[in-house]
């Protein structure tokens, strides 16, 4: 069984900052990607960013420059640092892992998703 935990989430105000973390655990044998993904209140759950296991990091137009992803591979765990937050930042942030366990095939694993509030 793999699990995602996110935390970090809250309420912070416009050109505030937060850090997002989440730890993978399970019986996990390779993280290829590991990713977070953003949802809205009635709008599609869109990509955010995501860092390859080749170190490779990939970010939505909305978030270049102001939001940082990184990852810990010796703790299974993915970052999301986001500076300069904005009020459309406001959504429920999820993370995503592309891994294998050593009794199931290659597949992706969701968080629960924490929610991210930025308001004054």
């Amino acid at each position: 069984q793999v699990q995602l935990v996110e935390s970090g989430g809250g309420l912070v105000r416009p050109g505030g900052s937060l850090r997002l973390s989440c730890a993978v655990s399970g019986n996990i044998s390779s993280i290829y990607a590991m990713g977070w993904y953003r949802q809205a209140p009635e709008k599609p759950r869109e990509l955010v960013a995501v860092a390859t296991s080749g170190s490779i990091t990939q970010y939505a137009d909305f978030v270049k420059g102001r939001f940082t992803i990184s990852r810990e591979d010796a703790k299974n765990t993915v970052y999301l640092q986001m500076n300069r937050l904005k009020p459309e930042d406001t959504a429920a942030y999820y993370c995503q892992a592309d891994a294998k366990t050593w009794y199931s095939a290659r597949a992706d694993y969701w968080g629960l998703g924490v929610q991210v509030t930025v308001s004054s």
